[in-house]
């Protein structure tokens, strides 16, 4: 086999050296370099390698943490949202009683799902459209106690409610005898005598359908308030309106007086329901009644 010198020259005057190698000696030698260089390599490559994954996991758990926190944030946000909306059903129960009503919205549809600890993500989408569901039909029951309210509320305004004068009741609704002849009639409304050119005023909110002459209560005011109902005023003296006006509850109409068939001052006010004369004294409610008139 072939042999190798290796001669190594120090500085100065030191002595050379030298090593006599053979082929196969210095291939193994050059082998067992190699072999520590690759392995140092790789032992570097490897380290630097877990120091970074040690690095991400550390991140990733983080990571994790911080998520199942924000998860447990909304899924406390969820239940928070849940008896809100609760309430608030509750309330626009309450509303639609008021209102008349006795279901604010048709029944909800069915809705359900999991335990959010052993659900995962789903389970918080499910929440979420089950909430989405309770909302809307919400809203339906919010606009029906809406509509409802708006349509009492009008009711409420336009239903006759007060006395159109003050002054003193001679004569009821009923039978009665007729001042002129003497004869058993029926009256279909009340007389309330007041001073000549007292204001005489409406007794709800409405329209104002004739204001003009009538062959039996002189000049007379009709006054349309919806649902039916309908007031009359008659023997004024003045007429303060035109047919075709809105008027509000408490607008003066008029002026106390004794034309048309009349025996003196006085007003004649009469409430009609479907066409059908009724008692006014039970459409006054501001107290007028109980001081005496």
């Amino acid at each position: 086999m072939k042999q190798h010198t290796i001669i190594f020259v120090p500085h100065a005057r030191a002595k050379f050296r030298k090593w006599r190698l053979s082929t196969l000696q210095a291939a193994s030698l050059l082998g067992g370099l190699a072999f520590l260089t690759i392995g140092g390599v790789v032992a570097t490559i490897s380290y630097f390698g877990a120091t970074v994954d040690r690095d991400q996991l550390v991140a990733l758990q983080s990571e994790n943490a911080a998520l199942r926190e924000i998860n447990d944030g909304f899924d406390s946000s969820i239940r928070e949202l849940e008896g809100t909306v609760e309430e608030y059903q509750g309330r626009i129960r309450d509303l639609a009683i008021v209102a008349g009503l006795s279901e604010p919205a048709p029944p909800e549809a069915g809705i359900g799902g999991g335990d959010p600890e052993h659900s995962g993500g789903g389970a918080l989408a499910e929440d979420l459209l089950g909430i989405e569901a309770q909302l809307f039909q919400m809203g339906r029951g919010m606009d029906r106690v809406e509509r409802k309210l708006n349509e009492n509320s009008l009711l409420i305004s336009t239903t006759p409610a007060i006395s159109p004068v003050k002054g003193l009741l001679t004569s009821g609704y009923g039978y009665r005898a007729d001042p002129f002849t003497g004869r058993r009639s029926f009256h279909h409304g009340i007389d309330i005598v007041a001073p000549r050119g007292q204001e005489i005023r409406a007794t709800g909110n409405g329209l104002v359908t004739k204001a003009g002459r009538d062959p039996g209560l002189g000049n007379a005011v009709y006054v349309s308030h919806g649902f039916g109902i309908v007031t009359r005023y008659g023997h004024m003296s003045k007429i303060n309106v035109r047919a075709g006006e809105r008027i509000r509850r408490g607008d003066v109409i008029g002026h106390v007086g004794s034309s048309g068939r009349a025996t003196g001052n006085h007003v004649h006010y009469e409430v009609h329901v479907d066409g059908h004369a009724e008692d006014p004294l039970g459409y006054i409610l501001d107290g007028t009644r109980k001081r005496g008139w």
